[in-house]
Parts: structure tokens; sequence; C-alpha cells
């Protein structure tokens, strides 16, 4: 089976995915197949729907962050998205998801 990995550039924060690393500024560097960028993709959807939920539920001020549920999603999501970018990224993508110690809170979710 071949393995047709493109080379990916990730923005988190904004959700971007290229092949451009010219296009804008990119925060990891990534080895990807077509289905695992489809999946990466589909994570980053995942945390806007849940970011907007959570807009939606901010204008209720008695529900407390750790009480609520879309933040919990989203902070799911986010560990899906690290263990990913880990998974297929570069070795300074692997050392910037080391260095700050996300590794450790990956592992608690398995």
């Amino acid at each position: 089976m071949e393995n047709n990995k493109k080379t990916y550039y990730i923005t988190v924060g904004s959700g971007q995915i290229s092949q451009l690393s010219t296009a804008s500024a990119w925060d990891f560097k990534i080895e990807a197949t077509d289905e695992e960028i489809v999946q990466l993709r589909e994570y980053f959807d995942q945390v806007y729907s849940s970011d907007f939920q959570g807009f939606l539920r901010s204008h209720t001020p008695y529900v407390q962050y750790h009480y609520d549920r879309e933040n919990d999603a989203i902070d799911d999501t986010n560990m899906k998205i690290y263990r990913m970018i880990y998974e297929l990224g570069d070795e300074e993508a692997k050392e910037h998801i080391r260095t700050n110690q996300l590794m450790s809170k990956i592992n608690e979710q398995e």
C-alpha cells in the first residue's frame, strides 16, 4: 500500500491547514495522508462548533467554566488534535508538545 503522505502546515488557533508554508504563519509541520487530514479537519470543525455553542452559553453567566460541557468538549478535541500533530509532526512539533507538557495530558485521556 502506498504511503501518499504530503506536507501540511497547521495553525491550531485558527484551525488552518495549508500545503503552503508561505501562505500564513503556522505552528506545526506534519506529514499526513488525505484521510488523516480529513480527520484533523473534523476535529477543528468540532472545536469551532463547541466554541460557538460555548459563546451562546456564555450569556448564561451563572454556569462556571469547569461545569461547562462545551468547554470540556473543546478541551477533549484539542487533545485529539495535539495527539495527531504529535504522531504526524516533524521533530520540532514533537519537541514543542513534549516541552509544553501536552503529552502527559494526552496520555491521561487514553
